[in-house]
């Protein structure tokens, strides 16, 4: 295969799992003279190949798993290597070159697992040094000077070898952060350079002969300690030392000989893993219930009774694993059981008598091992009296009656009146006299209101005219005269009559009704027209019509879609519009109609026009093998391929030929035959011939295909075939780059915990895997798939291409071996058999048939709409009843914002300073200020002809053109295309923060809006907004980083405070804001993400910033927040990512004004909903805002509506009217009771708020609530 010219261009590349022994190593390998990093796992490498001389740019080399018995070789000539890794192989002393070390990058060196009996020579000259592995070899002594020079590192790694002591100089490892020193004699190491580790966060002394005596009396300085390993030691009681470590959070003391615990185990407040097995311990101490973020106590064989264990144990309410086997214990105390979120119990080997009858409340508990109890009798579970709450009716008049009341008492009770109370009688009167006012003010509203709606319908009944003249009553198009057409002869009477989707696919100008069974399978050049009825809430049929347009769909299919569609819509006298799909482009609800499972099948049907010329297909022969899910193997076109124990198919295009060999199994047949039906159905659009042949009857054309048929036919599959493991690599493009990583799918995809080793070999890919805007390659060895997703990028697709025939041709591989396109949606068969589920059964519904659908009758007259019904509402309630609008997708919102931001030519910013308009500084799009006005002039392209008008005049063109004007007319269009006058348009977005007083909108008007005006006449559009009111197209541009910060811009007294922001998401994607909130740590919430701001008053660190992750909180929106505080915050400020719960006391705590209990739940963003209650229309309405809505949507002279999922609040505010009021009251009741009915699991109840008395369920529905803006001066 000729070179494509990519392989310079490539950084990185993952060869891992390939075979390279023998000394074979691929040539192509010399080209990549761009590689920065390069793995060779697993690859069967005796020594390093000569090719890697070549790879002058390369930083990371990874060798792991491998056979090499020596380094020496091309890499001291590499000058910017960065990172060796070479474990598990079988490297000596001698095996290790020393002008390695020479060079001046290497940072990283991994040789464990290997067979050294000393450290490498000039190791000490590697002083750039931060990892360092030498794990699980032989060495016995550390040099001195080693730790002289290599004082940068943060990773050591010495366990599992002979050390018996510990240079001095380790004490200069300030940065270190990790030390494992696990399996070493260390006899006479004293560990005294440990107090001078301040970094230190891991520290593994596991099986190291520690003693109270040998190790140091106080780690009191390593405030950053949070692992400890002390397991296998010969320890008589916990080391002293160990109480100073306030961080620590794991704790391994077990297989010592500990017999007593000190009080002063309350100072591991952040302890979460406790291991004391396999220890002398009779009894705990009451301390160890202050150990509230205890989560594991490991307590198995020690000598533990029932009077061992604290009464108090109960308190610990975080733990989940609590293991006391082979002890003592007769009984547990029944406090344990008041861990609620308890999960493993493990009491096996003991006396266990019986068990509190509590034990049967933890619901949470999946382990429960009392095995090897003898007596043990475990307690009976109790009643469950739950049932007798159940079918009940609680109401007073019920239960009066149930108590033999009277008729008249129970009468009175439904009438809602009690006991009379003659006071209250007598107040409830002068209430009433002193509101008569305002009840005669309503009435005379709702009369006014009546009589307006009588004279109008007076009027139309009198002049039915009026109906077609008033622009009110009816739209346009329904005055126009419809001509009586007849479509009996392109759609049957009773279509669209019973639920359910229906598809025609154009043939000759005419459409064709498709099966049910290729519903949702569209052929690219094809156009095909979609009905979906449905019955709406009021039992009325309702139709959506689509037409389908394929990708490679000629003009007279297009155009006869659209007519046809229209005269569907006409048939039915629906008053739906016709909806254009195109290929690859379909819209949510489109793709809802087929639940999210169209597909593409290449080619399509002839048309009045044009013919299709017959497809190309390659004849393939494939070994069958697998039992639960077969898989494909291909094998060389030749009759000695067959093996009389397999089943063989045969693609022959439109003959498809399954051969059963004499010894193969049924199953094996059926499945392949299955197998042959899909590609027939999904490949050949249902036009091949599947032939089921068995050996020895075979006729003479399947021979004439393999060559000839031969003498016999003999086994030639060995007994232990193994297929080659599919490694599925990500095509990355870069500026000037491209990258080819493997995707590692045993472990990432299918659990998501870690799995059992046994387990691995079977893990199969999954179609999750492909994301559908990149590109990948699947290397088979006989075969190399290149996946396309359908929004990748071009460039990228042709990346692809090139790196699937290199990758193709630099391995050795079968004859038959080919590379394979794959378009996402149109994928072949045996691509999909390579992962798991994919499209494993045939989807085809046998039972529905004419006689099992029923048509419900009356329907056929409930099609048309009555209009004039809305005139005579008197009020709109209908937007209580819409369901709640669902958030978007994250996909679908980067696709929005991805192409809102290509239509993007240009941004710029400006500021109100003072009393005129400055530039703003790039580096500061996206942060905006409470007090601040911001201006932002952006330039769009805009297409020059709309999709409309470019549809006609290619009707136009194709009704006037001949044969040999296709050309022609695809020039002028070009021409017309390259017209670039008025290709584009400028939107001006002013931005007012909540504390920004009007004059910069004034402002605006009177300076940049002329100045903008005359530069673009014509093509200029102001759009004014507020803060947290803001465009979504607007809020696109600053991808996710809109941060706003309180005060002004360039105030100082902001830095000198902590400052806390707020990072969330409503309804959209788009609408992610990371806004300032009070400093206050009652505002957390465990299902978002915040960023804390502590400063210093140091000139060479301002401070420290945390972006705080709430355990509940999105991965995405995680990394999202840690994207923000980057962009924020530049290197003058120390940045960590915490997670909720291993917060410092120290500054973070500190910083945000101490620890205060705050909300671990945000559900109600799950159900939130605002809306509001006017009657400005001139009657009652009620309307919701969208999911978007914030603090200054809460309109002061009209009534709120706020569901949060658990309870309605009716906020009302200062300027609203009684009227309003009341009418909004009975709306609150109505929407209560109607989800009541819908959600029955989620009942609401009613609270009353007035305007600055919110409490606080209702203000967190809003993003940084606080106090109410003054109205602007």
């Amino acid at each position: 295969m000729a070179a494509t010219g990519v392989l310079p261009f490539i950084r990185g590349v993952d060869l891992s799992g390939n075979d390279f022994k023998g000394g074979y190593f691929p040539d192509h390998v010399k080209a990549m003279t761009s590689l920065r990093w390069l793995k060779l796992n697993r690859t069967g490498l005796c020594y390093l190949p000569e090719e890697l001389s070549s790879l002058q740019k390369l930083e990371h080399l990874s060798v792991s798993h491998n056979n090499l018995t020596t380094l020496h070789g091309e890499l001291s000539g590499l000058p910017c290597l960065r990172a060796i890794v070479a474990r598990a192989n079988s490297l000596k002393n001698s095996g290790v070159p020393d002008d390695i070390f020479q060079l001046d990058d290497l940072s990283v060196l991994d040789l464990s697992y290997n067979q050294l009996t000393e450290c490498p020579r000039e190791l000490e000259n590697a002083k750039n040094m931060l990892v360092l592995n030498l794990g699980h070899n032989s060495i016995d002594n550390i040099p001195n000077q080693l730790f002289i020079n290599l004082t940068d590192l943060l990773y050591l790694d010495l366990s599992e070898n002979t050390l018996e002591s510990l240079p001095p100089q380790m004490r200069r490892l300030v940065h270190l952060q990790t030390l494992i020193l696990n399996n070493n004699p260390l006899l006479h190491a004293q560990l005294r350079q440990l107090p001078a580790m301040t970094a230190l966060q891991t520290l593994h002394l596991r099986n190291t002969q520690r003693t109270q005596s040998n190790l140091p009396t106080s780690l009191e300085g390593l405030t950053n300690l949070a692992d400890v390993d002390l397991a296998c030691n010969e320890l008589s009681r916990v080391p002293e030392c160990l109480y100073t470590l306030s961080s620590l959070r794991r704790l391994n003391l077990s297989s010592n000989q500990i017999s007593e615990l000190s009080l002063c185990i309350d100072q591991w407040t952040q302890l979460e893993t406790l291991n004391l097995s396999r220890n002398q311990l009779t009894s705990l101490p009451s301390a160890i219930c202050k150990l509230i973020k205890l989560k594991k106590l490991y307590l198995n064989s020690n000598k533990l009774d029932f009077d061992g264990i604290p009464s108090g144990i109960g308190k610990l309410t975080s733990l989940e694993e609590f293991m006391a086997a082979n002890n003592n214990l007769e009984l547990i105390p029944e406090s344990l059981c008041r861990c609620t979120k308890l999960k493993k119990l493990v009491l096996n080997k003991n006396r266990l008598v019986t068990l509190p009858e509590t034990i049967h409340f933890l619901t949470d508990v999946e382990i429960l091992d009392v095995r090897e109890n003898p007596n043990l009798v475990m307690p009976p579970k109790p009643v469950d009296k739950t049932s007798e709450w159940y079918n009940i009716d609680f109401s007073l008049q019920n239960q009066l009656r149930l108590a033999g009341a009277s008729p008249a008492t129970v009468a009175a009770a439904a009438a809602g009146s009690g006991a009379k109370d003659p006071t209250a009688r007598k107040t409830r009167l002068r209430k009433r006299k002193d509101s008569a006012a305002q009840d005669d003010q309503a009435k005379q509203v709702l009369k006014g209101m009546s009589d307006v709606a009588e004279e109008k319908n007076k009027k139309l009944e009198e002049n039915g005219d009026m109906k077609y003249t008033d622009p009110k009553t009816r739209r346009w198009d329904q005055s126009l005269e419809k001509p009586q057409l007849n479509y009996s002869e392109f759609f049957t009477e009773d279509v669209g009559q019973i639920p359910g989707v229906s598809v025609w696919q154009i043939e000759n100008f005419v459409p064709t009704l498709v099966d049910e069974a290729f519903n949702g399978k569209f052929y690219e050049a094809d156009c095909y027209i979609v009905l979906k009825t449905f019955l709406d809430d009021n039992g009325s049929l309702t139709w959506e019509i689509y037409y389908w347009i394929g990708q490679e769909a000629t003009l007279d299919k297009k155009a006869s879609a659209a007519i046809h569609a229209v005269n569907l819509r006409n048939y039915l006298g629906a008053e739906c519009r016709t909806v254009r799909e195109e290929m690859g482009d379909e819209s949510e609800e489109f793709s809802q109609v087929f639940d999210h499972e169209i597909s593409y099948i290449e080619g399509g049907s002839a048309s009045g026009f044009y013919t299709v010329e017959d497809a190309q297909y390659i004849t393939r022969l494939y070994r069958v093998y697998g039992k639960k899910n077969i898989k494909l193997e291909p094998v060389t076109l030749k009759a000695a391929s067959l093996d009389p124990r397999f089943v063989f198919l045969l693609d022959n295009g439109l003959e498809i030929s399954v051969w059963r060999g004499s010894q193969a199994t049924l199953s094996s047949t059926t499945k392949a035959r299955l197998f042959a039906e899909k590609i027939n159905k999904n490949e050949r659009k249902g036009k091949a011939e599947i032939t089921l042949l068995s050996q020895s009857q075979e006729p003479p054309e399947f021979w004439e295909v393999l060559g000839g048929q031969p003498e016999e036919i003999k086994a030639n599959v060995p007994d232990d075939f193994q297929p080659a493991k599919p490694k599925l690599y990500k095509v990355g493009l870069g500026l000037g780059y491209l990258e080819l990583p493997q995707i590692n799918y045993k472990l990432s995809v299918e659990h998501q915990k870690r799995p059992k080793v046994d387990l691995l070999p079977e893990m199969r890919l999954l179609q999750s895997l492909l994301d559908t805007k990149a590109v990948y390659i699947l290397d088979c060895w006989s075969d190399v798939f290149i996946w396309v997703g359908r929004k990748s990028p071009r460039l990228v697709r042709a990346a692809a291409l090139k790196l699937g025939q290199e990758l193709c041709s630099m391995l050795h591989r079968p004859k038959h071996a080919m590379v394979i396109r794959n378009l996402e949606g149109t994928e072949c068969q045996v691509f999909k058999s390579k992962f798991k589920n994919w499209d494993d059964v045939l989807k085809v519904d046998y039972t529905r048939n004419a006689e099992s659908v029923l048509q419900a009758k009356g329907l056929a007259g409930k099609v048309k709409k009555d209009t004039e019904k809305k005139d005579q509402m008197k009020a709109d309630l209908t937007a209580l009843f819409l369901p709640r609008q669902p958030p978007m997708a994250l996909t679908e919102a980067e696709q929005l914002m991805e192409e809102w931001n290509e239509d993007l030519d240009g941004m710029e910013g400006f500021v109100l300073e003072g009393k005129k308009f400055a530039r703003l500084p790039e580096e500061e799009f996206g942060h905006f200020h409470t007090q601040d006005c911001y201006v932002f002039l952006c330039r769009y392209w805009v297409p020059v002809e709309y999709e409309d008008e470019a549809e006609e005049k290619k009707k136009k063109k194709s009704g006037g053109k001949g044969d040999g004007e296709g050309g022609e007319d695809e020039e002028e269009e070009d021409e017309e295309e390259k017209q670039p006058e008025e290709d584009f348009q400028c939107i001006v977005y002013f931005w007012q923060g909540r504390e920004a007083s009007n004059m910069g909108w004034l402002t605006f008007t009177f300076s940049l809006q002329k100045k903008f005006e005359s530069l673009f006449p014509g093509k200029l559009e102001v759009v004014r907004m507020t803060q947290q009111q803001e465009n979504p197209k607007f809020l696109s541009h600053f991808k996710r980083k809109f941060i706003i910060h309180k005060g002004k811009r360039k105030s100082k007294d902001n830095n000198l405070q902590p400052s806390l922001y707020h990072v969330r998401t409503n309804g959209s994607a788009l609408c992610t804001r990371c806004i300032q909130i009070n400093t206050d740590s009652c505002l957390l919430n465990s299902e978002f993400c915040f960023i804390l701001k502590v400063p210093f008053e140091s000139t060479d660190n301002q401070g420290i910033v945390y972006t705080w992750v709430g355990r509940a909180a999105d991965p995405e929106e995680a990394k999202l927040a840690e994207d923000i505080m980057n962009h924020m915050f530049d290197d003058s400020y120390s940045k960590q990512v915490i997670n909720e719960g291993e917060e410092p006391e120290n500054f973070f705590w500190v910083g945000i004004g101490g620890q205060k209990a705050y909300d671990e739940d945000a559900d109600y963003m799950k159900y939130s909903r605002l809306f509001r209650c006017s009657n400005e229309k001139g009657y009652f309405a009620v309307s919701e805002k969208c999911s978007d809505f914030c603090q200054d949507d809460l309109a002061d002279d009209d009534i709120m509506l706020l569901d949060n999922g658990r309870e309605v609040y009716m906020w009302v505010g200062t300027q609203t009217s009684q009227v309003e009021i009341k009418l909004s009251l009975k709306a609150c009741q109505v929407y209560i009771q109607h989800m009541r009915s819908k959600a029955a699991e989620h009942p609401r109840k009613l609270r009353l708020v007035r305007k600055g008395n919110e409490p606080h369920p209702f203000t967190r529905c809003f993003h940084a609530w606080g106090v109410f803006r003054k109205p602007p001066a």
